[in-house]
This record gives C-alpha cells, structure tokens and sequence, in this order.
C-alpha cells in the first residue's frame, strides 16, 4: 500500500471544475508544451515543402502568366515565412494561453439549432470565398477523420477548463482553430489566390494530417494524470428531439445531434452557398419570402413538416410507377422533371393546404435548387452511361427529403446517403449492356433505387443499409471479375513472354549467322530444332542463366564446325569440337521433345557432313540424305519470327498527327485501374478498366467489369485514340465531389452566361 503522505500523479476530479487549482494548471501548461512543440515541427516541416511544390507547379505550368504566379509566390514565401510562421504559432499560443486562463469560448448552445436562414451573412468576394470552402473542406475533413481523438480531447479538457462544454470548434488545438490561426497568418502573403489554395493543401497535407500524435500525446498524458482514464471513445448519436443530456455523464460522452447543420464546417459551407444563391437570385443574403428583388406573396411559410409530407406523396408516385416508365428515348423528358420539381412540390404543399403556395424559405429554395442541380449534374455527366443517368434520376426526391432533413449531406463526405450515391455512381460507371449480358449489376442498383422510393421516409439509416448491401454485391463481383482477369493477364503475358522469346532466338541465330554461306544442313539445325531449344531456355530459366549462355555458345561452335577444313590442324580442331557439339544438341533435342529416331537419323546426316569435312569417304547411303529434310534460310527464320499470338488492332502505322505529345503523354499517365470509354466507328460504345500493362511490349490491356478483354493497344495506337477521339478517360474522383465543384462554378457564373 502506498504512503499516503506521498505524492500523487492522479488529478483529484472533485477539482477538476477548478482550473486554478495547482494540479489542474499543471496540466495546462503540459498541455500547452506538447502544443506548442508539436505544431512547430509540423509548420517547419510544411514550410521546407512549400518551395519544392511551387516550384514543381511553375514547371508544369500551363502559360506564361501561370508560372509566373508560382515564381511570384515561391519569393513571397521565401521573404515572410518567418513572420508567416510566427503569426501562426503565436495565435495558437494565444487560443491555448486564453484556455489555460479560463477564457475560452463556449459554444452557443442555440447555434444549431437555429435555422441556417437567420444567420445573418454577408456577401463575399469571389476570392474569399474560394478562401473558406478550402478551409472549410479541410476542417471538415479533418474533423470527420479525427472524431475519436478529437472527442477524446474535448472531453479532457472540458474537465480542465471547469466542466464547460467544448466542441471541435471551441478546442484550441482543434482542426478549427488551428485553420483559423493559419488563415489569419496567410494574410500576410501577398500571393495569388491560386497559390495561397496550394498553401492550403499544403498545410493540410503537412500539419493538419500529422495532429493525430499530438492528440495521442495530450490524451495518454491527461488520462495518466487520471482525467477521465476510462472515457469511452464512442460518439453518440441521438435525434434532434432528444433532450440533450445533463450532469456528469455528459462530460464523458457528447452527444451530436442531427439537427439540419451541427457542426461548425457544414454550417460554413451552407453559409457561403448560401450567399452564392443570394448573390445570384440578386437578393439580400438572409432575406425571407423573396426572389429575384421582387416580394411574394404573404402568408405563413411552409414547415418541414409540410415539405417533408408533400415530397413523400409525390415520391409514392414516382415509386408506384415501374422503372421501364423511364425509357432511355425520354432522357430530356427526365431532365425536365428534375428542373420542374420545384413547382411540382409547390403546387403539392397547395393542394395539402387548400391554397396557392409560391415560395418557401430561402434557406429551403437554396436546398431545393442544390439538390436539382445535383440531379441536372448526374443528367449531364458523361462518366455515366445514359441507362444509368436516367436510373440514378429518379432519387432526387429522397435525396431532397435527405437534404432538407439534415444538410450536412453536402458539405461531409462520410454522410451515409452521399456515400450511397458515390457508390451506385461508381459501380455505374463501368457498366455496359455487353459486360452485363445477365443484367445482375443493372438489376441490383434498380432494385436499390426502386427500394429508396418505396422505404425511405425519414430513417436515414435506410441508406448505410442499403450501401452495406451493394458493397457485399460488388465485393462478389469483383472477387469472380479479378478471377477472369488474372486469367486473361497471365495468358497475355504467356503469349508476349513466348514471342519475345522467338524473336530473340531468331535475333541471336541470325546475328551470329551474320551473312555466313552455311550449309543447308545447319541451317536447318540452328533455325528449326536449336532456336526452339532456345526459345525454351529463356522460357524457364530467362536470359541470366548458365544455360542459355551455353546455347548460344552452341551456335557459335556449330557454325565453326561448318567451316571448310584445309589442313591437319583444321581438322584436329574439328575432331576436337565434335563431341561437344553431340553432347549439347542431344541434350537440346531432348529437352524439346524430339523423336529419338529422329535424333538419330539427324545426327547420322551431321556425321556424314563431318566425315566430308574431314576427308574421309561416306557411304552412297548417307551422302544422298544429307539436305533432303532441311528449310532455307530465309523461310526457316520466318517460321522463328512468325507470331503465335492472336491478330493485334492495327495500330502501329500512325500518322504524324496522331502522335501529339499531349496525346501520348496522356496514354504515359495511365494508371493501372482507370476506367476509359471507347468508342467504334459505327458510334457504339464499350467501358473498359486498364488492367495491365505489358513490361515487354509496353502494351495496354483493358478489361470489362466482368474481367474479359475488350480491348488491346500500344502506346502509339492508344494515343491516337485519344486524338481521334474514339477513347477518353473517364473521372476517377466520386461523384459528389465533382457535382459540388460543378456546381460551385456554375453558381459564381454571372447570370446573363448562366444556363437557363
């Protein structure tokens, strides 16, 4: 047992509401010395990259004008990273000195659950505004991959600070306020906005991804000095009507809410959309009941409730109807509904309510025209074939009920319902009716789609279901395609590693040969059963081993033999030879699985032919059978040399044009796993997977999702596909990504070149 006059390490809790305590401060300033020294390394490190990337970027440029920005911000940085670097750390310094003091900022216990409307915003510049979707992406991101350490840290210092609730947003050293620090120190760089992006990655890819130690470091020192050693890192969620929890249980588990914006990056991000919309409508930001300037109609706004239960009536529609009702003809018939369910959701709420309804709230008109823009995104996008456009159409009414339920579905990318659509998006996009002859994969996301408009009301965990489920679909597919795949790689392989193979043999045979008048004797030897014994050499053993280095040693010996004998030492140089020149092609012969009958009837013509060599007399019998059995020259090297592969595309014999060096250094970029579409002459079209590419021929094999071979091209060919433009390579980013960019350009578009 220990004294109990000695000291303890374990923090007293029942102080743990008072950061004045002695114990309690101490462990502030740990907590501000692993801070502090931790984000220091990390910035040093991100400052000694950031050159090497700006100046990697000014390489690669695209203009004049481009690189000169990158040449611009690399001297920039160079001149203020000091004080850059300084500003950072000292605001962080700042942020963890006014926790240690007590002043930290709590969290506005109304924030979320205020309407995203009553925010009061204000217009930003475009360049501001690029500024904050960086950074709230990378807080998001961060946030998100971090929820368990960052929560851990929450609740620990929530003990420290005297029992305050603290959030991400709230934590000194949390993604937040550590990219709100940051910002505040780049506004010392005098740097294109381009370039201050870059910086932003950049300090996201070095200091933001390295956070994860330091919240090791600040958790295992604080649950060693018994603040909260038995925390469970579990985040629990709870519906939006819950009560929120209250007294001591709530210090060990923070419940999130999911209420329509809860954290402080989703409620950015709607923030600066918003203010997109605004902007473009020509309206206040904040402004209820209005569009375009001009006031509408009064009266009573619709509730969630109503727009929720008039998006559910028109969706058992779309769901009562079969999913042949959409024919791929009425593709523009589809595009027009996306664009018109706006004022088919008004007129619904009409009818619920018994009078005309023209407007909802700003805040619902914005979520409403995301969502169409989504679905006009997934109309127009080309990485998907049109069957599946068209499929994937017919959900923009669950995805707006999802939406107007919880709008953290655009700015996370971990929320189950965008997850589902990524994946529906991604499998669709390798689809063709000829890799789906059985109709499975097309089966399977109608099956999931038309289970959507029929289950889904307001249970957003009908969409985690579901992507549990096409996952296990994909994983079997996938597991059955790579089967197939590796099967036609390795047999694509076998066949490329056997025409190199004669290729060589007949390379080596002919260089050796180099023009030498031979008898047809040996001709026939070297080119027939001697380059097969070759081609199986470097087969099994490959050109490092002792034997093939001895079979080209043979040839050599082989075609000296061959030579004419004029005196004595001619001929004892001959004799000498000869027994090694047996030894070796019987046991070439044999390793190719020659007759011995026809090893001994060759051999017995090699005796004859050396008996002549050396003088000696040879019987009639013999001598009549010397070159009755042997090929010429010429078309014995044209049996090496001809190909036992299948017909290749004719693709070689290219013209000047086709090789632009854009062209081929696109088809150089390939990485193994990219999709590309192809298109034939008569307009028809295949999807295909780069599965492989040949080490030998620097060949590129593509296969179907199934794993079978759709196509074969080299680089050359490749490149020409691309210029003519019978290939292109489809996006390999997710779905939800490139609509949100997409839509981000288009809403900073000016109306009068906005799209109608």
């Amino acid at each position: 047992m220990s004294n109990a006059s000695e000291p303890s390490n374990v923090i007293d809790l029942s102080q743990r509401l008072d950061p004045r305590s002695e114990s309690v401060g101490a462990l502030l300033v740990t907590v501000r010395g692993l801070a502090t020294k931790r984000l220091h390394a990390l910035a040093t490190n991100m400052f000694e990259n950031i050159d090497d990337a700006l100046f990697d970027l000014a390489e690669k440029a695209e203009n004049n004008a481009a690189q000169t920005q990158f040449f611009d911000g690399m001297r920039e940085v160079r001149k203020k990273r000091a004080i850059v670097e300084r500003t950072f750390l000292g605001q962080v310094a700042r942020d963890l000195a006014d926790f240690s003091a007590g002043r930290t900022r709590a969290p506005d216990a109304d924030a979320h659950a205020r309407p995203l409307a009553n925010i009061e915003l204000s217009l930003v510049g475009e360049n501001e505004l690029e500024e904050s979707l960086a950074i709230t992406s990378m807080i998001g991101k961060n946030e998100q991959r971090l929820a368990r350490a960052l929560f851990a840290v929450n609740q620990r210092l929530s003990v420290i600070c005297g029992g305050a609730r603290m959030d991400d947003a709230s934590n000194p050293v949390g993604p937040a306020s550590l990219a709100a620090a940051f910002r505040q120190a780049m506004r010392e760089l005098m740097v294109e906005v381009r370039v201050k992006l870059i910086i932003y990655k950049l300090f996201d890819r070095y200091v933001l991804a390295g956070i994860d130690e330091l919240y090791d470091d600040i958790n295992n020192e604080l649950a060693a000095a018994g603040v909260l050693p038995q925390l469970r890192h579990e985040i629990v969620t709870r519906r939006s009507d819950a009560p929120a929890p209250t007294g001591p249980a709530s210090s060990v588990v923070a419940p999130q809410t999911a209420a329509p914006v809860t954290d402080a990056a989703a409620a950015e991000f709607m923030q600066s959309l918003h203010a997109m919309f605004s902007a473009r409508r020509g309206t206040t930001v904040g402004t209820e009941g209005f569009a375009g300037g001009a006031p509408l109609p009064t009266g009573p706004l619709p509730s969630a409730t109503e727009l929720l239960g008039a998006l559910t009536l028109l969706q058992s529609q779309i769901a009562g109807m079969p999913g042949t009702a959409v024919p791929m003809a009425s593709q523009a018939d589809v595009t027009r509904d996306v664009a018109q369910l706006k004022e088919q959701l008004l007129a619904q709420i009409g009818q619920l309510r018994g009078q005309q309804t023209a407007h909802v709230s700003g805040v619902d008109e914005d979520t409403i025209d995301l969502v169409g823009m989504l679905f006009e995104f997934i109309l127009e996008d080309h990485n998907l074939p049109a069957e599946m456009q068209v499929m994937l159409a017919r959900l923009q009414i669950p995805y707006l009920k999802v939406a107007l339920l919880d709008r953290r579905m655009f700015a996370q990318k971990s929320h189950p319902a965008r997850q589902l659509l990524d994946a529906l998006a991604d499998a669709a996009k390798g689809w063709s009716a000829e890799a789906d002859r059985d109709g499975r994969l097309f089966d399977k996301i109608k099956s999931i789609v038309e289970r959507l408009l029929h289950d889904f009301d307001d249970d957003v965990a009908v969409f985690n279901r579901l992507a549990a489920e096409l996952q296990d679909f994909l994983d079997i597919s996938r597991k059955r395609a790579e089967l197939a795949e590796q099967r036609v790689a390795e047999s694509t392989r076998g066949r490329e590693k056997l025409e190199h193979a004669r290729r060589r043999a007949a390379q080596e045979i002919v260089g050796r040969v180099d023009g030498a008048a031979l008898p047809p004797l040996i001709y026939g030897v070297l080119t027939r059963a001697w380059a097969n014994y070759i081609v199986l050499t470097l087969l099994r053993q490959g050109e490092e081993a002792q034997e093939f280095r001895d079979s080209l040693r043979f040839i050599d010996d082989f075609i000296a033999s061959a030579r004419p004998v004029y005196d004595l030492n001619g001929r004892r140089d001959l004799r000498a030879i000869l027994p090694s020149i047996e030894r070796s092609l019987r046991r070439g012969l044999a390793a190719v699985a020659f007759q011995e009958a026809d090893t001994e009837q060759l051999l017995a013509q090699l005796h004859a032919f050396y008996r002549q060599q050396l003088g000696e007399s040879v019987p009639e019998t013999e001598s009549g059978t010397l070159v009755t059995s042997v090929m010429p020259l010429p078309e014995a090297i044209q049996a090496i040399e001809e190909p036992t592969v299948e017909p290749e595309p004719e693709d070689e014999s290219l013209p000047d044009e086709a090789f632009d060096e854009r062209n081929l250094a696109q088809a150089r970029e390939l990485k193994v796993g990219q999709w590309l579409e192809f298109t034939a002459e008569d307009g028809s079209t295949d999807r295909a997977k780069l599965s492989w590419v040949s080490p030998i021929s620097g060949r590129y094999l593509f296969v179907n999702r199934r794993g079978l071979k759709v196509a074969d091209h080299s680089l050359g060919g490749l490149a020409q596909a691309f210029a003519s433009g019978h290939a292109r390579v489809l996006d390999s980013s997710m779905l939800f990504d490139r609509a949100m960019d997409a839509i981000v350009e288009r809403l900073r578009t000016p109306e009068a070149e906005a799209r109608p």
